[in-house]
């Protein structure tokens, strides 16, 4: 499970779903919540959270694609296996994860110290309490 540090900057909220922007270094997320809890207030400190199988992978620098979580990044390393291959990022001072097919890693010809362009679905990522 991949999980930052972010401060809300915006929550806008319309019959019970918000969407909340966020801050993590120099990254901007969004997060789509049902029923937002005390803790989701603008400016507090919350964790962001997503899943390795939803982190995709792309080396168009400028997709013209819906998908709001596009995180600038470097591949640090790459562990492939027969079928899975995990990719760590570098994503300015923080590192996440991403599992994609082998063939996949393949296929996009994927090499360590490569520039790339994370991508997370909004809904996709989750928030919660940072203790």
């Amino acid at each position: 499970m991949n999980v930052l540090k972010g401060i809300i900057t915006e929550i806008q909220s319309h019959e019970g779903i918000s969407l909340v922007k966020l801050k993590s270094n120099e990254n901007i997320f969004t997060s789509i919540i049902l029923d937002v809890p005390d803790y989701l207030k603008e400016n507090n400190t919350v964790k962001i959270i997503f899943k390795e199988t939803e982190v995709i992978i792309s080396k168009d620098l400028n997709p013209s694609i819906s998908v709001q979580n596009q995180i600038y990044g470097r591949i640090e390393s790459i562990k492939k296996g027969v079928i899975l291959s995990q990719i760590t990022l570098s994503i300015g001072e923080d590192k996440i994860q991403s599992i994609i097919t082998t063939n996949a890693c393949e296929q996009l010809d994927l090499k360590e110290n490569q520039n790339i362009l994370a991508l997370i679905k909004t809904n996709e990522v989750s928030l919660s309490a940072y203790d």
